[in-house]
């Protein structure tokens, strides 16, 4: 008798199983390729140009983290800012700004030769450097008694050390060649903005005169002072037109501010200089 053949069927479900099974171990492997291939595709880049890195970063600000109370965060960068010097952003001669307190006085030092002498007496600018035989054309050479021992104004400054610093110099104007007045001007500013970086410098034009005379007129003055402000804008310092302060509709130095006889200047003359200084300042 013939044996009877059993059949197994399949059943439908069992067809429409997917052979391939989900593996997260596959996913990762998938990742891992694609990203080795933009890290590839990256650094090809950054090594085909040479400016790449600084494109980069050039977009990017990193805060950096700070232990300091925000206060004193604040202070440091008030610190910082003070020592740079818009050097590049003057606008010479200053013009007028909010008058300072006289307290600001006692931050600054003038250099001076005759031409301001005894100003210390009669306003509160007490920090005077200088003496009779000072001028523009000596003021690197010639050697000042102070406290300090006998130096010259651009030692002393560099013992003082002075937050601001303005500078006259030019009563040998008539006498010395203004070339030779310029180039030893010239020089000294250099040395102390290039000590004193963080110090703010101020240049003060010469006065006018009374009366022309042979060696000493206004048109002489105003080209000096003309390459004062040339000094100024060369060396990244302030400059101020100390002259228009003293000068008369007609010119010349009003006559409350100058003595007639002397030729020196008056103690309203120190106050309007003094004044005019809290006006000006950066």
């Amino acid at each position: 008798m013939a044996k009877k053949k059993s059949i197994t069927r399949i059943s439908d479900k069992k067809r429409g199983r997917p052979k391939l099974r989900f593996s997260i171990w596959g996913l990762i492997f998938i990742f891992m390729l694609s990203f080795l291939g933009c890290f590839i595709i990256y650094m090809v880049a950054a090594n085909m140009n040479q400016n790449f890195w600084d494109e980069e970063f050039d977009k990017v600000v990193v805060e950096e983290s700070s232990d300091k109370a925000p206060d004193e965060s604040i202070a440091a960068e008030s610190s910082e800012n003070q020592d740079e010097k818009p050097q590049n952003k003057l606008a010479n001669p200053i013009q007028q700004s909010q008058a300072k307190d006289k307290s600001y006085l006692d931050s600054c030092c003038l250099v001076t030769d005759s031409s301001l002498l005894g100003i210390d007496k009669y306003t509160d600018l007490k920090d005077v450097i200088g003496n009779d035989t000072l001028n523009a054309a000596s003021c690197n050479t010639v050697t000042i008694d102070t406290s300090y021992g006998n130096k010259t104004a651009y030692e002393i400054l560099q013992a003082k050390k002075p937050e601001n610093i303005y500078i006259m110099l030019g009563s040998d104007i008539g006498t010395s060649e203004v070339d030779d007045m310029v180039s030893n001007y010239t020089e000294f500013v250099k040395n102390v903005r290039g000590y004193l970086t963080s110090a703010d410098i101020y240049i003060l034009q010469l006065p006018p005169v009374l009366e022309s005379n042979e060696k000493v007129n206004n048109s002489l003055i105003n080209e000096y002072n003309t390459k004062l402000l040339t000094i100024a804008n060369m060396t990244g310092v302030y400059c101020l037109d100390t002259n228009t302060a003293l000068k008369s509709v007609d010119g010349t130095i009003s006559e409350e501010y100058i003595n007639s006889e002397t030729g020196a200047l008056t103690e309203k003359a120190f106050k309007k200089i003094t004044e005019y200084i809290l006006c000006h300042t950066v």
